[in-house]
């Protein structure tokens, strides 16, 4: 005889393109019966045979507004949709940002392709970069993608499914060409907008592989950055840790604007010109949750990254 199995892991998977956590909400609201009762416990002991009726309620409207904002868009179908952010675009509304958003953007495109995470009719936010780092970024369109990437996301590549890696300029060159920087990030207890290296029990993981590109007269270098984990800030926050952050780092990097009067006026022009910090997410790499199809993306650099670069190239030309 089959053992009796948790209500909400039941449903969740007699019905694989909804999350277990949406089942939880609606078996608290009152929303599932189980044997012609209504069941208010996800943990209720449930057997094959018994009957089980959802009263499923039609995706809410979302609360961030739509708004139509400009997007690129690499890649789009059904259940995914990739984007490549500019620099200064903030993805989710938050304090200070409940306007103006990846979010308020994607729900005025996607408009009713968008059958809800969790229930809204909302972008399911898998991943995110600062405001001021470009690159590729994608966004579920409904609640089984969302969960499936989350997978991935989750997994950071470890199982093959998930690739992706960053371009950054730093000031110097690592003493080494390619290292691995393993130091737990916290919030700051001096600045809670800022991350920091710290060994507190609040402390996580964070783990970031870097390779030196090219080398520019040794005033700066060119690295590529994959993650292991994926902590907040987490390469601006180990690459100053290691001596060299970002150009354009006005929160990491506020240490090395001496450096920025030793190379050439054109090079202090086109870092002055950044909208933040000289990081790109460069390309990205998933399994389609749908098909299971790997998906491969690349972002050329933004202008302003593209232009700093250059400038460099003809210091150590």
């Amino acid at each position: 005889m089959a053992e009796p199995s948790r209500l909400d892991r039941a449903l969740a998977l007699a019905f694989p393109q909804e999350s277990r956590a949406r089942f939880q909400r609606l078996i608290a609201e009152g929303c599932v019966a189980v044997e012609g009762k209504i069941a208010t416990d996800p943990g209720l002991k449930v057997k094959p045979g018994m009957q089980l009726i959802v009263h499923m309620p039609e995706a809410k409207a979302p609360e961030p507004e739509a708004e139509d904002l400009p997007l690129t868009i690499v890649f789009e179908d059904r259940d995914v949709i990739v984007i490549d952010k500019p620099a200064g675009l903030v993805v989710h509304p938050g304090a200070g940002n409940d306007s103006g958003t990846l979010v308020n953007a994607l729900i005025a495109h996607c408009g009713d392709s968008l059958s809800g995470i969790g229930g809204v009719k909302r972008p399911g936010i898998v991943h995110r970069l600062d405001k001021d780092t470009s690159g590729l970024l994608v966004v579920a369109k409904n609640d089984a993608a969302h969960r499936a990437l989350s997978e991935q996301f989750a997994a950071h590549g470890r199982d093959g499914r998930l690739e992706r890696s960053y371009l950054a300029l730093v000031w110097g060159v690592p003493e080494r060409k390619s290292g691995v920087i393993s130091a737990a990030l916290a919030r700051s207890t001096a600045n809670r907008q800022k991350i920091a290296v710290s060994r507190s029990a609040s402390a996580r993981q964070a783990v970031t592989h870097y390779d030196v590109l090219e080398d520019f007269a040794s005033q700066a270098s060119l690295i590529r950055c994959v993650l292991e984990t994926g902590r907040t800030h987490q390469i601006r926050v180990h690459m100053a840790h290691v001596g060299h952050p970002l150009l354009g780092d006005a929160t990491y990097g506020a240490g090395f604007r001496a450096s920025l009067a030793t190379v050439p006026k054109a090079a202090q022009e086109a870092v002055a010109a950044l909208p933040g910090q000289a990081l790109h997410a460069a390309t990205l790499g998933f399994e389609h949750p749908r098909s299971g199809k790997p998906l491969h993306f690349e972002a050329a650099l933004p202008p302003g990254f593209a232009r700093l670069l250059t400038t460099l190239r003809s210091i150590s030309g």
